[in-house]
């Protein structure tokens, strides 16, 4: 029988310098938002779903507004001050996302558009008849 209440090991420690990088992923149900250092190591995440919002609420500017600020907020309070913008996905909310990184006070060296484009993949989903 597992004990209560006991530790689920060493909370890993992250290197957090200066320079970083921001994902954001913008899908068409959700927005999540990670800030890694150069190496790549997570210093802060956060997401639509994560900050309450439910549903069609999930892919809107203000949740991903939201999501960016709490995120922000948290890697500007451990260090980081200047990020790299890596944006992937087609969902709203991307630009809403960037604005708000800039008004934490986190400098933004570059923005780019890392959305995988298939070079005709697979077939995609049928078209709605609304």
């Amino acid at each position: 029988m597992a004990q209560k209440g006991k530790d689920k090991g060493k909370k890993r420690v992250v290197a957090v310098g200066v320079m970083g990088q921001a994902h954001i992923k913008a899908s068409f149900n959700n927005i999540i938002i990670s800030m890694t250092n150069v190496t790549g190591q997570v210093i802060s995440w956060s997401s639509a779903g994560k900050m309450g919002f439910r549903g069609s609420k999930k892919n809107t500017p203000y949740a991903a507004q939201v999501a960016a600020q709490e995120c922000a907020q948290k890697a500007y309070d451990l260090g980081l001050r200047k990020v790299d913008v890596f944006v992937k996905g087609p969902g709203a909310g991307r630009e809403s996302a960037i604005r708000t990184i800039q008004n934490v006070g986190i400098d933004v060296a570059m923005i780019k558009d890392v959305t995988p484009l298939p070079h005709n993949g697979c077939r995609p989903p049928k078209r709605r008849r609304v």
